[in-house]
């Protein structure tokens, strides 16, 4: 057991698993289900103030423009303002200075101070100011790029523009008739308007500690990596499980941390916080990092990922004490009596707690990514089924099977070919004549794989053009191109069309071709049968299907290894794709050369799941849930095993019952075991569970989680020289880069430290990259030995990048 956890975390457990702060569903008008409704600034998705100050803007724009709006401006009831604008940030601001160039009747709500985020900086921070060719929209502009000359920067055009700030406290907005209604704490009547902007950003509102000192910039709210406060005096005021986490993560990173709660005990945080206190009072060196926090504001800095920068710190409890002055370099706390102790202190941590913007986002009626309510739940269970019922159908299963009708000429599709002949005389001799296109695309659409193959490569296709006008780069433009065309020649026209149509022409009658598809494609007809040209009924006369095996290798397609009898030409493709050219593709490119790049499941994912990928769930139990790989290929080396077991002894039980374990028929041929592997991995797992989840996880649960080659490829790229580099300095800890992340990555954790991304998870798809605001992430290649960056892609993946190299 212990050798399986070592090895667990060797392969997999060892890297970040931090999860993903939930944002409530935006369109890119700002618009959301709630009707009138309108979100702006860091809820929309990307935390930088260019573009906070552009969907401000935006926004009144589209309100503006459109004509229902304009007809209830004419007819809104006394009382009814056009616009109300909830949060006097950089984004707020921006729309409350496009309403007024617009002349509409709106109040702007804040219940601090305006611009208090940017003010809650540290002093003297720099500030992003990218993507640095960008204009926003609107009349607020930023050039300023240090927090103290940008707040006065913003003032400034607050103050011109005439924008006077209300100090107010909104509980939620509700749809009433054709009105929003905005309640106000301690108001007993509502605002009412006809259009409402929501810009209070994503942290929501903080608790204060209402004392003096505390608006210095060396107080914080969130911890991003703790390292950066090594050797430092640190406060952390609050006695819950943010708190604890914060104090553990500071002071195994060798700070000196000082932990106050006004409460004499520590009653609210998780036992198992609380013992991992413990055990580092007691050992500064305890190894006790948070796995799994509690608190989003801390997912980057407690996960056990600390590596070479884990180091013995201090760690006291001040309980039964409140904070009465922070000063420069020091704090003074007072306990119960009245009594007064002065600490050194750098840095202060006030973590008691805050308002999420999603409860008043859900208190609103606005919906949030990745959660399903209602009529969702209807639509995605009935596209599971749908799922379902075309895997069982395509693979004559268990209820297929029983439906006599699908055997039957009469009975769609074998019954297309008469169809076809159907149309016309000349229409009836292309048809019987096999030799022609279209009498061999005739035959081959009489099987039901012909018709699931044709839906999945126009499927690629389609989404495919989709992701391209959406990720608008050329690493993305390229590899949807390259999986389109691998999904289209040798997954689909190549065994259909290609290989029938030379068959049915005398490629394969002697010579090499003969000796050729005999390796490689064997006969179902007897070989006099197949030489006089009396083709089979029911279709093709030999196994063209083999031919995906070009493609997919062993253990993803496990068909042409586990044959009765050794098929020595795919044993030796397969040996050399699996253990030769796969492990080479790895070690310079990372899993996602294959993944990313060939393989026609993670086709599918990158295109028709592409705009469903922010819906991977992330976090530890999910992390260890990709194991399942794992023994899906030990079992697949068992199966191999007893397979050539089976050769070896033909008169064996690993040979009479094999079929039974690999497609789930006995010996006459009759489907009885549900539990076989082609029912259980590639129907079940790959097929009905990999597809039909796609619009609730995303479209890489199989390839994530199940997939056998995936996980013999998480093997090799433990040894690559990929790595998804970070240049720390731009990084702005948005998460962005995880939310984003398709295989549940917490790519920002090796972000925001600058660390090269080494999680054997990653697939290429490059949509962290392209993601990115500030353009921190690039692929490329280290030495694995001593992590120097031997080389960079040249494919350009990051529009930020793009345009810096531009300019």
């Amino acid at each position: 057991m212990n050798l399986i956890q070592r090895y667990v975390k060797w392969l997999h457990t060892q890297w970040p698993a931090g999860t993903v702060e939930k944002l409530p569903r935006v369109a890119e008008d700002g618009s959301t289900n709630v009707p009138g409704l309108y979100i702006v600034g860091d809820l929309s998705g990307i935390p930088l103030l260019k573009f906070s100050s552009d969907t401000g803007a935006r926004a009144v724009e589209t309100i503006v423009a459109d004509g229902k709006f304009q007809r209830q401006q004419q007819s809104k009831g006394e009382g009814v303002r056009d616009l109300v604008i909830v949060g006097a940030g950089v984004s707020g601001v921006a729309a409350a200075i496009a309403a007024t160039k617009a002349g509409l009747d709106f109040e702007i709500l804040e219940a601090t101070e305006p611009f208090y985020t940017i003010k809650n900086f540290p002093k003297g921070k720099p500030i992003y100011t990218y993507p640095t060719e960008m204009v926003p929209t609107g009349e607020l502009q930023l050039s300023a790029t240090v927090k103290e000359p940008l707040i006065d920067e913003l003032e400034a055009a607050r103050t011109e523009h005439g924008v006077e700030v209300r100090s107010a406290r909104v509980e939620r907005v509700r749809r009433r008739g054709g009105e929003l209604e905005v309640r106000l704490r301690g108001e007993d009547e509502p605002m009412r308007a006809l259009r409402v902007i929501l810009a209070i950003g994503r942290t929501g509102n903080f608790r204060k500690l209402g004392v003096p000192g505390e608006e210095m910039g060396k107080v914080f709210n969130r911890l991003h990596d703790p390292k950066d406060y090594s050797d430092q005096d640190v406060l952390v005021v609050g006695g819950g499980d943010s708190a604890i986490e914060t104090a553990i993560a500071l002071a195994q990173c060798g700070t000196r941390v000082t932990l106050s709660y006004r409460k004499d005990e520590l009653s609210r945080p998780k036992p198992d916080n609380l013992e991992r206190l413990e055990q580092l009072m007691a050992d500064p060196m305890a190894d006790v990092g948070v796995e799994e926090p509690t608190s989003e504001r801390l997912t980057t800095a407690t996960g056990r990922f600390l590596g070479p920068f884990r180091r013995p710190g201090g760690l006291t409890l001040e309980l039964g004490t409140q904070v009465k002055e922070i000063r420069e370099d020091q704090v003074t706390l007072v306990d119960g009596n009245g009594d007064e102790k002065t600490i050194a202190n750098n840095v202060v941590f006030s973590m008691i707690g805050r308002e999420p913007p999603l409860d008043f986002m859900r208190r609103s009626g606005v919906k949030i990514r990745g959660e399903t309510h209602g009529w969702e739940w209807v639509g995605i269970i009935l596209f599971f089924l749908a799922i379902w019922a075309v895997y069982d159908w395509k693979n004559d299963g268990f209820v297929a099977h029983e439906i006599v009708a699908l055997s039957d000429p009469a009975f769609f599709p074998n019954n297309v070919p008469e169809k076809l002949a159907g149309l016309g005389e000349w229409w009836r001799g292309q048809v019987e004549d096999r030799s022609t296109l279209i009498g061999t695309v005739a035959t081959s659409m009489k099987s039901r794989s012909f018709y699931y193959t044709l839906v999945y490569t126009l499927c690629i296709g389609i989404f495919g053009i989709f992701r391209v006008r959406r990720r608008k780069t050329p690493y993305v433009k390229r590899q949807t191109a390259v999986l389109f065309l691998i999904q289209l020649l040798p997954l689909f026209l190549l065994p259909e069309v290609v290989l029938p149509w030379m068959g049915y022409n005398g490629a394969f009658n002697e010579g090499a071709g003969r000796a050729a598809a005999d390796s490689l494609f064997e006969l179902y007809i007897p070989e006099e049968q197949y030489l006089a040209e009396d083709w089979p009924e029911w279709g093709h006369p030999r196994a063209y299907w083999r031919a995906y095996g070009f493609i997919l290798a062993w253990p993803l397609m496990v068909y042409n290894v586990f044959t009765e009898n050794p098929m020595w030409a795919w044993l030796a493709i397969s040996i050399v794709q699996t253990f030769v050219l796969i492990p080479l593709l790895i070690y310079f490119w990372g899993k996602g050369a294959y993944c990313g790049w060939i393989c026609s499941c993670g086709g599918l994912a990158e295109t028709m799941g592409d705009n469903q990928r922010h819906k991977m769930p992330h976090g530890p139990f999910w992390n260890r849930l990709n194991m399942v790989g794992q023994v899906l290929l030990a079992i697949a080396f068992l199966l191999l095993a007893i397979r050539v077991g089976g050769w070896i002894w033909p008169e064996s039980w690993m040979s009479a019952h094999f079929n039974l374990l690999l497609e789930g028929k006995n010996q006459a041929w009759k489907l009885v075991n549900p539990a076989s592997w082609k029912w259980t991995v590639d129907v079940l797992l790959g097929g009905i569970l990999g597809v039909g989840l796609y619009f609730k996880y995303s479209g890489r649960v199989w390839c994530r989680f199940a997939c056998p080659l995936a996980a013999l490829m998480h093997i090799y790229a433990r040894f690559s020289r990929f790595r998804i580099l970070a240049d720390k300095k731009k990084c702005i800890s948005c998460n962005a880069c995880t939310s984003i992340c398709h295989q549940g990555i917490d790519i920002m954790n090796f972000a925001n430290k600058g660390l090269p991304m080494a999680d054997p998870e990653c697939v290429r798809c490059s949509a962290c990259v392209q993601a990115c605001p500030t353009g921190v992430l690039e692929f490329g290649q280290i030495d694995p030995k001593t992590g120097d960056v031997l080389a960079k892609d040249r494919l350009p993946a990051s529009p930020v990048q793009m345009a810096e190299r531009r300019g």
